[in-house]
């Protein structure tokens, strides 16, 4: 799933190519809204929530859309061949005289008064590369279910919005934190939250997502599908396992020794591994 700074980085350049400009071309090719022409509409700005992409128009209306899992939008010259995907998978197209924003894949399509975005954004928490963020009101969020996984707890978008699941074992692996921790046992939730929000901050301006400062493939991330591979610090396989509730699992990589518990964790903690026993080692 596109990580916050995937869909920062996608609105900075969908609102350098539509702000202050009137759709000549304006469709949205989703059941609930198909009959909705937003030409002759002017794009007043596009901003991400988290991991939703706000296009707000002068009239009053805001057009939300979410990546999921699959989702991307591209953006092209005005008159260039299209090659996000196969046409049946467009599920939007915002053009101008100068640029086409052809949406792939996308989910959650709704257009609703700019008022009433809230309808559609409210339940997130702060914006971890927003404007407005608040780390102590995401701490209070976090904090308020004490013996949920930190793991799940840091994909909540209800208690802070962006962090997709790369972050999450990559700012896990940094802070020596393991992903069945609960919250209330995390030593410096502060300094978890912060490590997060730093990395993203290093990649929203790129589409390269490096958590080690290295650029290359296969060098760029710390634990994150790196299963079986020695650990960078110690040298031990990673290990891979899911964490989550059912039919919402995430896939989570973690360093059983820099990351070993310290307290006691979630015992239906799974490897990936059908038959065998979660491996939880415990702090030396």
């Amino acid at each position: 799933m596109p990580e916050g700074d995937t869909v920062w980085l996608a609105a900075k350049r969908m609102h350098t190519a539509l702000a202050g400009a009137t759709l000549r071309r304006g469709e949205l090719r989703v059941p609930q809204l198909a009959a909705v022409d937003l030409a002759g509409a002017t794009v007043r700005e596009v901003v991400p929530r988290g991991k939703h992409m706000l296009t707000r128009f002068t009239d009053g209306r805001t057009l939300r859309t979410h990546y999921r899992m699959d989702g991307s939008w591209h953006i092209y010259r005005h008159g260039t061949r299209w090659r996000g995907g196969p046409a049946f998978a467009v599920r939007a197209v915002l053009a101008t005289d100068e640029w086409e924003c052809v949406g792939y894949r996308l989910h959650d399509v709704a257009l609703v008064p700019t008022s009433e975005e809230d309808r559609l954004v409210g339940h997130l928490g702060p914006d971890v590369l927003g404007p407005d963020w608040d780390l102590d009101e995401a701490l209070r969020r976090l904090r308020a279910t004490p013996d949920e996984q930190i793991g799940v707890a840091l994909l909540d978008q209800r208690n802070l919005a962006g962090i997709g699941n790369l972050y999450k074992v990559e700012s896990l692996f940094l802070c020596g934190v393991h992903p069945w921790t609960r919250v209330a046992d995390v030593a410096d939730l502060a300094a978890l939250v912060d490590r997060a929000r730093t990395l993203m901050l290093v990649n929203r301006d790129r589409p390269e997502q490096s958590t080690t400062g290295d650029l290359r493939r296969g060098s760029d991330h710390w634990v994150a599908g790196r299963k079986g591979r020695p650990c960078r610090r110690c040298g031990t396989p990673i290990l891979l396992g899911d964490q989550g509730p059912d039919l919402q699992e995430r896939v989570t990589w973690w360093c059983p020794r820099c990351q070993a518990a310290r307290s006691p964790i979630d015992p239906r903690a799974r490897t990936g591994e059908p038959g065998r026993p979660p491996m939880l080692p415990t702090a030396t």
